[in-house]
This record gives C-alpha cells, structure tokens and sequence, in this order.
C-alpha cells in the first residue's frame, strides 16, 4: 500500500474518532516495514482530507522498528533496517518480529469551547 492509501485508511480511522469535531493533529504509528515516508504521508494525507474535518491537520509519524533474533546463537537486537545474516556468528536464520504494523495512536481535535 502506498501513501495515498493509507492516507485514506488513516482518514477514516481520524473521522471516526473525530466525531465531527475539527482535527488538528493525529499520531499514527507504523512498522519500518512498510517503507512510510512521513512528508510524503503528510501530503496525501492533506490531499484526502481536503473539506473534511481534518482538513489541514497535520500527521505526526512514529517509525516502530522491528525486532530481529538470531535463531543460531540467539543475538536479539531492534533495527530500523533488516540484516542479512547475524553480526554475531554470521548465521542467516533471523527470525522478524513486528515492523509492519499501523495504528492511530491519538487524535487532537479543536476546542469547541467559546473563547473566555
């Protein structure tokens, strides 16, 4: 999935929660798996939601890397980056974990309070 999609996907999940009320900001937290550039991400995301109530909110972007285990000699490390083989024995069983998740952690909506 590319950018634009998971724009619209995260567009959806903001109106939800959103509940009508004007979005300012949303965080959204994604795998390094899906290779998500965060200024690529915040343009299509102000493209989808052009007239909605999170037009020109902006996306903050938190990479979760992924956690990588050496089956042989049992070396256990987070990266932001996969490896071919174990910097430790030089084995190639590496076993992934996580990195390819998304979720919208929170979303900012704008006081519907009248100024004091």
């Amino acid at each position: 999935m590319d950018e634009l999609g998971i724009a619209e996907v995260l567009l959806d999940a903001v109106e939800r929660r959103a509940a009508g009320r004007p979005v300012r900001r949303a965080r959204v937290r994604a795998g390094v798996l899906l290779h998500i550039s965060e200024p690529a991400l915040n343009q299509a995301f102000i493209a989808v939601s052009d007239g909605t109530v999170a037009d020109g909110a902006h996306l903050d972007v938190v990479i979760d890397p992924v956690r990588l285990t050496c089956r042989s000699c049992a070396w256990a490390t987070r990266s932001d980056r996969l490896r071919a083989a174990c910097p430790e024995c030089g084995g190639t069983d590496i076993e992934i974990e996580g990195g390819d998740g998304l979720a919208l952690e929170s979303v900012q909506t704008a006081s519907t309070a009248p100024p004091v």
